[in-house]
């Protein structure tokens, strides 16, 4: 008996937007979206060379892709994003939240923890994608099948991370999930991806081998977490339909992030 093509194409159709689709986990969200069909824009900030590699892997898989300078932080940025977007695509279906930015302080240097610095992490990692969501609510609303996915981090969910300001802002960034998944349903559903450490990216390359070595030793399985379960557990959330308001940790099994 011959399937239906279409299941192979889950999101055939549909435009997806990839925050930070110039990075590591965004280019592999962005790239498993295009081969279940999808259409991808995904925004950059610094790293143009990142963003052509995303671009071309869209393309490849025969999907339109669209590239958008953004800087989070600005309003003004993400309202031109917005409305570019708007009119190139002319809808959204999936927006992915996963631009953040970090830096690594220990939690016991306070003192180091400046107000600018919290300002930044928070404007980031938080409002912009409270002013994504706000800013493409309408056209995820028309779309009949809305989706947003946030990717949080487990040092959201317990007090381990590179610093005290990205484990605040992850924390509040789950919890804003579950603040959308109230204000946006029935038409959009929000669930949010909570990765551990990751291997294969460029962030897991610049830390001591010891503290990748003590990640995996901590992991139940013995390995942290990877950028491919990451990609599909954001498919599994955009093409189901009766769930919402979740967040999933991929982790390796990390006992600290089990609640």
């Amino acid at each position: 008996m011959t399937g239906n093509p279409m299941n192979a194409l889950p999101l055939a159709g549909r435009m997806a937007l990839v925050t930070g689709g110039s990075g590591d986990i965004g280019g592999g969200i962005a790239r498993t979206l295009a081969n279940a069909g999808a259409d991808v824009a995904i925004t950059w900030l610094g790293h143009s060379r990142g963003a052509d590699a995303t671009l071309q892997a869209i393309n490849a898989c025969g999907r339109r892709g669209i590239l958008v300078q953004l800087d989070q932080r600005d309003p003004a940025s993400i309202d031109a994003c917005v409305r570019m977007l708007a009119d190139a695509a002319g809808r959204l279906d999936i927006l992915v939240n996963n631009a953040a930015w970090n830096i690594g302080i220990p939690f016991a240097d306070l003192d180091r923890l400046d107000a600018d610095t919290w300002d930044r992490v928070l404007e980031t990692n938080l409002r912009g994608p409270f002013l994504l969501a706000r800013g493409f609510a309408r056209l995820l609303k028309a779309s009949g099948a809305g989706h947003i996915v946030n990717i949080a981090s487990v040092g959201g969910i317990a007090p381990a991370s590179s610093s005290i300001a990205y484990s605040a802002s992850k924390a509040a960034l789950i919890h804003l999930t579950r603040c959308l998944a109230v204000a946006m349903a029935p038409g959009v559903s929000v669930n949010c991806v909570a990765p551990g450490l990751v291997e294969g990216t460029r962030m897991a390359g610049r830390l001591p081998d010891a503290i990748v070595q003590m990640a995996r030793q901590q992991a139940l399985l013995g390995r942290a977490g990877q950028i491919g379960d990451i990609a599909s557990q954001v498919l599994t959330f955009v093409t189901a339909t009766s769930i919402s308001g979740q967040v999933m940790a991929i982790d390796g099994g990390l006992p600290m992030a089990m609640r």
